[in-house]
């Protein structure tokens, strides 16, 4: 883990180098002392305006008048790095640390902490050495609000040896600390150790154990993390919200639901964050109905209509088929961002409303909204179940040239399969044979496809040998190469097939109902 983070802080190092200053580690043990001017009365009035403009979004705005300010102060500093966080700027929070140094202040507890959480899981991570050296300068080390950032920093560089060290630094401990190294045990994957900690905490809270079953969740120990809910002595609608989102996260959609069925019988007042995790559970297992009576209980709660909850509604309802209300819902919605259009693309790509799709992201387009990954993955499946080739080939060019996203093994499995859908096996395998990055099952699943689609032998025995390097001989890959040797009336060897599939005990899943097996409406 330290040599992953020494490799980040080379990395990192060529963005520092970018600006024509002293490194971070000289500007951190300056002596200079703050001047004070007597000209500083309208300065209130200005960090007034500042905070303002951080809190609505308007980061522009709060850049410009933050470079007009005839004078700073700490306060002025620190509502800038925190908005630069917000918008998950670690380079521009990293060169206004240095300005502000320039000018002579000390960074106090709450910028280390601000720069600290701007700079956790990027590649300025590193950062977080240099910032507890000048931390234990200060004598700012024996700070709870401190020293609970550099735990969790030292999780993010995955060093748990200083983690702890600087929990014992700590002259007072008090049940937030312990919650930190318990949740940047966690965070590392020591989940011994955090258990350890947490059963000699000399007190606990609903915080606490809140936090214990988080971190069982994101370790993906979902019967753990239900242990520890249940064990609970009580609970609030975030305990309550965090394992019913634990759950959909992990694919349990039933036991989501009959969890918020359970909070609803509890008397807990279901929030934004509730609803919108119960309503993916309902997009999860397909279940309009559910997820129409969720949506009637939302209206009568009375609970604020945000774009997180309306970007749920249009997510659920595209997933369980119903685009035109999933449609009406978007439209009404009187701001959106890009996780609100990728809902309704999707939904129309999922659905095979391939020129629907591409409309709306000519709308997202249009609109100013950058699209991301995920916006391409539903574009480019669009493509793919429409037939658009030549749309799909543009669209998964102008990734990187227009938008500087790299394609990742997802956006080249959508292409296999544009591909594939067309007859073009040629140009399939191509992409395969020049992808910067191993391709996986999904990629390697859509070829085999193709290949029982369009009866091509050669390549579907390509496609195998692929799946058989990944050491995963799925009864698909017998079953398509028995199905082409058929079609291509090489009995003898289909038979062999069939035989191997008995030798190896890998048979063909009979068909049933997933929601007969695994969902009852709660």
């Amino acid at each position: 883990m330290r040599s992953r983070a020494f490799h980040s802080l080379t990395t990192a190092r060529r963005h520092i180098h970018t600006y024509p200053t002293a490194s971070l580690a000289t500007h951190l043990h300056k002596n200079d002392e703050p001047t004070v001017s007597k000209k500083n009365q309208n300065i209130r009035s200005f960090n007034k305006m500042l905070a303002l403009h951080i809190r609505s979004g308007r980061l522009q705005h709060a850049h410009k008048l933050f470079d007009e300010m005839p004078l700073r102060d700490l306060v002025s500093w620190n509502t800038m790095l925190s908005g630069l966080r917000k918008s998950k700027d670690p380079h521009g929070v990293y060169g206004c640390l240095l300005g502000m140094r320039r000018t002579g202040l000390s960074p106090n507890e709450y910028t280390i902490s601000t720069v600290l959480k701007a700079v956790f899981g990027t590649e300025f991570n590193v950062l977080v050495f240099q910032l507890h050296a000048f931390v234990i300068r200060v004598a700012l080390n024996s700070c709870l609000f401190v020293g609970s950032a550099l735990m969790r920093g030292y999780a993010d560089v995955g060093d748990p040896v200083v983690l702890r060290r600087v929990f014992d630094e700590l002259f007072e401990k008090d049940v937030s600390s312990w919650t930190a190294l318990v949740s940047s045990y966690m965070r590392i994957g020591w989940l011994h150790e955090a258990e350890r900690v947490f059963d000699t905490m000399p007190e606990k809270n609903i915080v606490s154990w809140t936090c214990l079953m988080n971190g069982y969740i994101d370790n993906k120990k979902i019967k753990k993390a239900r242990t520890v809910f249940d064990r609970m002595g009580e609970r609030n609608v975030i305990s309550w919200t965090a394992m019913i989102n634990g759950y959909v996260q992990n694919h349990y959609f039933a036991d989501a639901l009959q969890l918020f069925a359970w909070m609803l019988r509890s008397g807990t007042r279901p929030n934004d964050f509730t609803f919108s995790s119960v309503l993916g559970a309902c997009a999860g297992c397909c279940s309009l109905l559910t997820g129409q009576q969720v949506h009637s209980s939302i209206l009568k709660s009375g609970v604020p209509d945000g774009i997180v909850m309306s970007s749920s509604l249009v997510d659920m309802y595209a997933k369980c088929g119903d685009v035109d209300v999933a449609l009406c819902v978007f439209d009404a919605m009187p701001h959106k961002n890009v996780v609100s259009w990728n809902s309704i693309i999707g939904g129309y790509a999922r659905h095979g409303l391939a020129m629907r799709a591409l409309d709306e992201f000519e709308r997202m387009r249009k609109s100013g909204i950058k699209p991301d990954q995920v916006t391409f993955v539903n574009v480019l499946s669009a493509c793919a179940h429409g037939g658009l080739i030549e749309q799909g080939v543009k669209h998964f060019g102008s990734m990187a040239e227009s938008y500087e996203i790299q394609p990742e093994v997802e956006h080249y499995a959508c292409m296999v399969d544009l591909y594939g859908r067309a007859g073009k096996l040629e140009e399939a395998v191509n992409l395969i044979k020049g992808m910067p990055v191993e391709p996986d099952i999904v990629v390697w699943g859509a070829l085999l496809a193709a290949c029982g689609l369009h009866s091509s032998l050669e390549v579907g025995e390509f496609a195998a040998e692929g799946m058989k390097k990944l050491k995963n001989e799925h009864r698909v890959v017998y079953s398509m190469l028995s199905k082409i040797h058929g079609e291509k009336g090489s009995w003898t060897i289909a038979i062999e097939l069939r035989e191997m599939m008995k030798r190896k005990r890998v048979w063909k899943q009979n068909a049933g109902s997933w929601v007969e097996s695994h969902f009852a409406p709660f």
